[in-house]
């Protein structure tokens, strides 16, 4: 049996264009169920690792990061909703009002738990908890740079909590997410989504889904010669 394609993905749960590139290459996996198979790792990037425990309000970041003015930050998450409703995902707050603040937080944290579900639990279901941090961050805007929400949503993805709380308090992970973060810096990685294909095809930034399907055929390709 042919070996799955892996699929490195360096990310952030902050980061708007790595949810829409996730929804482009899903639509590419769908697309090539049972021509091409793929296992999916995550792999930690911070895109604000000195962002403080209170976080910060996410259109405020923007225009400070960015030099942008209030109004220009709104235009910017205004063209990143759009994309992300072509990629099938959604930005959208989508919990009851009023509405809490969007913010930004640290993700250190939210790195060790998805490092250590790739570890314990497999791939899948370390790609469920991604997806269910970036539900939370984005459409619920809870509050994930704090230990209590984060093993709240680990415990809802079926993990044990007291087992999550131990992840969250090993140093040896924390190691390893910076080791992680390392090789992104290393492999000149300097924005997300980072993905790499077969150890070695690299795929920057939020692609459409048919420049996905196009490198995993040249990739699956390259690896059947």
């Amino acid at each position: 049996m042919t070996q799955p394609i892996t699929i490195d993905i360096w990310s952030d749960v902050m980061c708007p264009w790595c949810l829409v590139g996730w929804g482009n290459l899903k639509q590419a996996l769908d697309e090539l169920e049972g021509e091409i198979a793929t296992e999916v790792r995550w792999h930690a990037f911070e895109l604000n690792p000195d962002m403080p425990a209170d976080g910060e309000e996410r259109t405020a970041h923007i225009a400070r990061k960015y030099g942008r003015t209030p109004d220009q930050a709104r235009d910017v998450q205004g063209q990143m909703r759009q994309a992300a409703e072509a990629a099938g995902v959604s930005l959208d707050y989508e919990g009851e009002e009023p509405a809490p603040p969007a913010m930004m937080w640290n993700t250190f944290l939210a790195h060790k738990l998805l490092v250590w579900v790739g570890e314990t639990a497999g791939y899948d279901r370390q790609t469920a908890l991604k997806l269910a941090l970036f539900e939370a961050h984005f459409n619920q805007r809870r509050r994930i740079g704090e230990r209590a929400v984060l093993l709240d949503i680990a415990e809802e993805q079926g993990f044990d909590r007291a087992r999550a709380e131990a992840a969250l308090d090993d140093e040896a992970l924390s190691r390893k997410v910076r080791a992680e973060e390392r090789a992104a810096y290393d492999m000149n990685i300097s924005g997300v989504p980072a993905m790499i294909l077969a150890n070695g095809f690299l795929v920057p930034g939020a692609q459409g889904p048919d420049t996905y399907v196009a490198a995993l055929r040249r990739v699956a390709e390259r690896v059947a010669a």
